[in-house]
């Protein structure tokens, strides 16, 4: 992630203008990005998760491209994943050259066009990202007007790739875990790109401090409920009054832990207790606890405590 990024000179941060086409037809005449990825990637992702927005990760693993990408609903950012690659992107007669390796970003802002030329199979992590929610975070967040995104080719920053590779490995098949990381790692992007990936320096709004013990235990009395509804990020900051950005701020300043940590962890504890204290199997303390399948749970519960779930329930009794 941190070793050198090399690039062509001329082209490390060329004005959008210089190689973008940007799309003058109706929005509603874009494709979601998914489906326009789909369409001129000619294959189906290894990995999705959206919301009804669009808004979401995909990871996919493609063969060489060699097309244009046309105009997408949303904006797209891409973390790269696979072995050292020059590439080219062109509009016209403008040209701008990179190298892809892990620690760079692409960034294809909303509406514009450009062609590709990558001659190696590719393996990457993109997110989707509506305007919408650039500007609902930037209203929440951000001190100041919100600028458009810049267009980026195999651009250096290890930040935003590091946090958008890490969703290859986060997400556990559980729905209300999975759908809680997503939405607070759509936020923390959204931020991100909004401090590094626009035209002016963004100012964000000092932390408010904690909960009142009051909306702390209520919302964590939301967490520990069986309904997906009611562990959602909007429904959780909703009914503490506030804005999700808000809300996860002062949630971790409470708890130490983010909301998605926090539930992580409750759900580990109440796996131990019915993997110690009862007779139910495997599968059907996964099913419980809302995993998609055994195979899910085992995993994820060995991330967090080092051990398979049968293992440790030879140890614990």
């Amino acid at each position: 992630m941190s070793e050198p990024i090399s690039h062509d000179a001329a082209y490390e941060n060329p004005p959008a203008s210089a190689h973008t086409s940007q799309d003058q037809s109706p929005a509603s005449r874009r494709r979601a990005a998914d489906a326009e990825m789909a369409r001129v990637l000619h294959t189906t992702p290894f990995r999705m998760a959206l919301d009804a927005s669009g808004a979401g990760i995909a990871h996919w693993k493609h063969e060489p491209l060699h097309d244009v990408v046309e105009p997408m609903s949303h904006h797209v950012i891409m973390a790269y994943n696979g072995s050292t690659q020059h590439m080219e992107r062109r509009s016209g007669r403008s040209v701008a050259t990179g190298t892809f390796r892990r620690g760079v970003v692409i960034i294809i802002p909303e509406g514009s066009s450009s062609r590709w030329d990558i001659p190696k199979p590719v393996d990457v992590v993109q997110l989707y990202l509506p305007h919408a929610t650039l500007k609902r975070v930037a209203d929440e967040a951000v001190t100041g007007t919100l600028t458009d995104l810049l267009e980026r080719t195999a651009h250096p920053d290890p930040i935003t790739s590091r946090l958008l590779l890490s969703t290859v490995s986060a997400l556990e098949g559980n729905g209300a875990l999975d759908s809680l990381f997503r939405h607070q790692l759509i936020d923390l992007l959204a931020m991100r790109l909004l401090a590094a990936h626009t035209g002016s320096p963004t100012t964000f709004q000092p932390t408010i401090g904690g909960l009142s013990p009051k909306v702390l235990a209520r919302a964590i009395e939301r967490l520990r409920s069986d309904s997906d509804a009611d562990v959602s990020l909007d429904s959780l900051a909703s009914d503490a009054g506030l804005s999700r950005f808000h809300f996860c701020r002062a949630f971790k300043e409470s708890t130490g832990l983010s909301p998605h940590a926090w539930l992580r962890q409750h759900r580990l504890e109440q796996a131990m207790n019915l993997l110690r204290d009862t007779d139910t199997s495997i599968a059907m303390v996964a099913a419980e606890l809302g995993y998609a399948s055994q195979t899910a749970f085992a995993a994820a519960f060995r991330r967090l405590s080092g051990e398979t779930p049968s293992d440790w329930r030879r140890r614990m009794r």
